[in-house]
């Protein structure tokens, strides 16, 4: 059976992405901060949002082939279509580094090519290393910052954004490639080919995962780090996309599709839903505790600037909510088998997840100057239609159950 993505879903997604365009537009005439602040910060905190989750899409499908799970193969396909949506994601991104590196905005404040020098001429034009005759100190010189130069160095952050980019979109092509050319064979050859090409895919995502929180989100705050920073931030978007897949999934159902996903199928979804948002929170409570109980002044900068300012409230109530919502309805079996318990839950945490990638990223750009209005509300509304449509449109493109899987039978047979 095929989907066919057209009628009031499509025109939902329509209208949102209208909504995101104009508070795009809107917000950027509007946004009298310094050098746009404000319309680049959330433009960041959007496009790392809905990229995360397209890319724990391509995470997840490489997992369940290299552990070769069987219970995944009827959602396969949906996970395709989310992954599909990498290529968006990753101009978003690119277009937000590609600003800040000309100085376009301060996103970032280690890009500053001012901070790596002790001394300058006296009218600011040449900056060096050593004191020479007529040089004064430069004002804007941040050793810590400097120390770190030659892994802030323009080309090594370049050379790791091309490499993350490159091998995330490279494996989504390939397997997607090898899943439709199963469609039209049954050839165990291609699945134990995709099988090896998971077990790799995971060793880069296992490295590049990190590094790319750590230069992308982390360098944000470029006087603070967290080795707990990288696991932290993959598992939020690992929640994500499970919030995400198993909604679609419930809807897409009541339309009368995916007949072969069963109650067990949802339950084992509800599980990973549970199970990940208990890791987040023991990612999260782990590395306030170990960095607040030490108490180490550049350490503990980076939770200051967040309970002790107007972020407190929101940044306290994004914790309690995406670990105890899901924690108190999520699990006993029966809520996990309930869409009437599940979604709500579902709608909830998905917003506290995005709520974690804003209080990542707005404390450290916009300080104590910082807005919430119509603007964040129209441009996360904007992007969800955005990531909606191009995932609705790649699984329109394929049959929705992928027909020669060797473990689809026993995809099929699950009950419990």
């Amino acid at each position: 059976m095929e989907f066919k993505f057209e009628g009031r879903a499509k025109l939902i997604t329509q209208v949102l992405m209208a909504v995101g365009l104009i508070a795009l537009v809107g917000g950027y005439l509007t946004d009298h901060s310094d050098h746009h602040q404000r319309w680049w910060a959330n433009l960041l905190v959007n496009g790392f949002f809905y990229f995360s989750i397209s890319l724990a899409a391509l995470f997840f499908y490489a997992l369940q082939y290299a552990t070769e799970s069987a219970w995944s193969v009827v959602i396969k396909r949906f996970l395709e279509a989310m992954f599909g949506y990498l290529p968006y994601g990753a101009a978003v991104m690119v277009i937000v580094l590609l600003a800040g590196q000309f100085d376009m905005h301060h996103l970032y404040h280690w890009m500053d090519h001012t901070l790596y020098h002790e001394f300058m001429t006296v009218d600011g034009s040449t900056f060096m290393d050593e004191e020479v005759a007529g040089s004064v100190i430069n004002p804007n010189y941040d050793h810590i910052i400097a120390e770190k130069s030659g892994y802030f160095a323009s080309w090594f952050f370049w050379l790791r954004t091309i490499i993350y980019l490159g091998t995330f979109l490279g494996f989504a092509i390939l397997f997607r490639k090898w899943s439709l050319q199963e469609d039209a064979e049954a050839n165990l050859d291609l699945h134990y080919k995709v099988f090896r090409r998971s077990a790799l895919f995971l060793v880069f995502f296992a490295v590049f995962s990190s590094t790319l929180s750590w230069d992308w989100l982390m360098s944000i705050d470029p006087h603070w780090f967290s080795t707990l920073y990288g696991w932290y931030l993959f598992s939020g978007m690992w929640v994500g996309m499970i919030i995400f897949t198993h909604v679609s999934i419930l809807w897409l159902r009541t339309k009368g599709y995916f007949a072969e996903i069963t109650d067990s199928h949802m339950h084992d979804l509800g599980k990973w839903m549970f199970a990940i948002s208990m890791l987040w929170s023991y990612l999260f409570f782990s590395q306030f505790m170990l960095i607040w109980y030490t108490n180490i002044p550049e350490e503990v900068t980076y939770y200051v600037s967040r309970i002790f300012t107007d972020y407190k409230v929101p940044f306290l109530m994004m914790f309690l909510v995406n670990f105890v919502v899901p924690f108190l309805v999520l699990i006993s079996r029966d809520a996990k088998r309930n869409p009437n318990f599940l979604i709500p839950v579902a709608f909830i945490i998905f917003a506290g997840h995005f709520a974690d990638v804003y209080l990542l990223v707005i404390p450290g750009t916009m300080f104590n100057h910082n807005v919430f209005g119509l603007f964040e509300v129209g441009l996360f509304l904007g992007f969800l239609g955005l990531f909606i449509n191009r995932t609705l449109t790649t699984l329109a493109k394929a049959p929705l159950i992928a027909r020669n899987h060797p473990m689809l039978q026993e995809s099929k047979d699950l009950h419990y």
